[in-house]
């Protein structure tokens, strides 16, 4: 969004106040109805479908990406019995619930020593973003990869984040909106180094190897738009199967 949000596109009339934040407190105030364009985990959109509509534009979806299970190196996999993943409303967390539902979930912060809300002392970790490409430097080894048992049981790529608009407001601005997000994403491809100083003000990891890493795994031809496997994935996911009005 670095295009967007620093005036290396011509967005006309419209400005943009941007917030940065970690998925759940994302996920909350979507839930709340706080934002009028929000970053969500997929999982939540049938919670909030009647207020937000899914824009084709700004997605984290893919193949290869998903959310890693990983626990301190040595711990036998049929000894867990409760896990730290990164919220209760986020992709991972449903994984989790679809993949082992007899494994109990915690939400907390999940890279290098964070932790908060009572996950202090969990070795049993679903590591999202850049987690995934550091998880061995922690002393974790993996336990399973959640996006590729995904992939082998539903043939589809898997829906991360999505990018959702109020449904109040008028429709021709949020087709202005997702246009925009094509056109700042189409920009990044272009021009990738002109992104870097902007991403590692909010990257939580600053080596440019797992940076762009993270680029080539999660910014890709569905996050210009969805296209019509990337809708089957996320009707699969989420069992929404069309964008129904508003309440």
């Amino acid at each position: 969004f670095d295009a967007l949000v620093n005036g290396r596109i011509d967005c006309g009339e419209l400005t943009f106040e941007v917030a940065y934040y970690d998925i759940e407190e994302l996920n909350r105030r979507a839930e709340a109805g706080e934002t009028d364009v929000s970053k969500i985990s997929y999982a939540l959109l049938p919670e909030i479908q009647s207020r937000y509509t899914l824009l084709d534009s700004g997605s984290a979806l893919g193949r290869g990406n998903g959310p890693v299970f990983v626990a301190r190196q040595g711990t036998p996999p049929d000894s867990i019995r409760r896990v730290a993943v990164p919220g209760m409303h986020t992709t991972a967390n449903a994984l989790m619930s679809r993949l082992y539902p007899s494994i109990s979930k915690k939400a907390g912060a999940l890279l290098g020593n964070r932790t908060r809300r009572g996950t202090r002392g969990v070795r049993r970790r679903v590591l999202i973003h850049e987690g995934r490409f550091v998880y061995r430097k922690l002393g974790l080894e993996l336990v399973a990869d959640l996006g590729e048992l995904w992939e082998s049981r539903t043939g589809l790529p898997l829906p991360l984040g999505a990018i959702v608009a109020r449904r109040t407001l008028p429709e021709e601005l949020r087709c202005e909106i997702e246009r925009l997000l094509r056109t700042s994403i189409e920009y990044a491809f272009a021009h990738r180094e002109e992104s870097r100083t902007y991403i590692k003000e909010h990257a939580r990891e600053l080596d440019d190897r797992v940076i762009d890493h993270h680029i080539d795994f999660f910014v890709n031809s569905y996050s210009l738009s969805l296209g019509d496997e990337g809708r089957r994935a996320v009707r699969e996911l989420t069992g929404v199967e069309d964008d129904p009005p508003p309440d």
